[in-house]
């Protein structure tokens, strides 16, 4: 009898198995170590990220897919999301494209292509570019297996560190939808389910490194 997961181990495998699918979909995707962190660090907050070469493993280097413990607290389809997210960082680094400047915080025209080639709906915000990427429904259906799985394991997150006192207030994340709108919210509220804006129709999400 297999031993039930115990901590962040069943949710760390099951993310590993959604990058696989998403590997048996687009093969030029790396294979990577996937990690859970900290996606907060100070004010700011991410949901993940993608780093090349940053793993040793069997006398090859691999990539880092990051996910954020803070957002953890989102549905599935949103945490899937921040997969494919990361997957096209990979995909541009295997291809050798560039498709990020400022420190990678601005995704450029060839990261929306691939993003898109890879099932996301893609917006532009200012000012970080074509970073707000959303998962339609054509693209949940395709990875419905996966889903279901990433949604029982989704049952532990992490807390965001805020000041307290005045402080507080200046930690609202600044959020924007596709039009683009902005507004500012406290992460909690953001993590309870996606805000969406009435006149795109997109939810409003972080304007945040990924």
């Amino acid at each position: 009898m297999t031993a039930p997961a115990v901590g962040a181990s069943g949710l760390v495998a099951t993310l590993e198995q959604t990058w696989a699918a998403i590997r048996a979909h687009h093969s030029e995707v790396p294979e990577a170590i996937v990690v859970v962190a900290a996606g907060s660090e100070g004010r700011r907050l991410r949901w993940g990220h993608f780093a090349a070469g940053r793993w040793q493993l069997a006398g090859a280097r691999r990539p880092e897919v990051l996910v954020g413990g803070e957002g953890l607290r989102r549905p599935a389809r949103e945490v899937q999301g921040t997969l494919l997210h990361e997957a096209a960082h990979g995909l541009a680094d295997r291809r050798g494209i560039p498709d990020t400047r400022r420190g990678g915080r601005y995704h450029n025209r060839r990261y929306a292509a691939l993003a898109t080639e890879l099932g996301l709906q893609v917006a532009h915000v200012d000012p970080i570019g074509w970073s707000s990427t959303t998962v339609p429904d054509s693209t949940a259906y395709r990875y419905a297996g996966v889903l279901a799985e990433l949604a029982d394991q989704l049952t532990l997150w992490r807390h965001q560190e805020r000041p307290g006192g005045a402080a507080a207030s200046r930690n609202l994340l600044a959020c924007a939808c596709g039009c683009p709108r902005r507004i500012r919210v406290a992460p909690s509220a953001l993590a309870q389910a996606p805000i969406l804006c009435a006149a795109c129709q997109l939810p409003f999400t972080p304007t945040v490194d990924t």
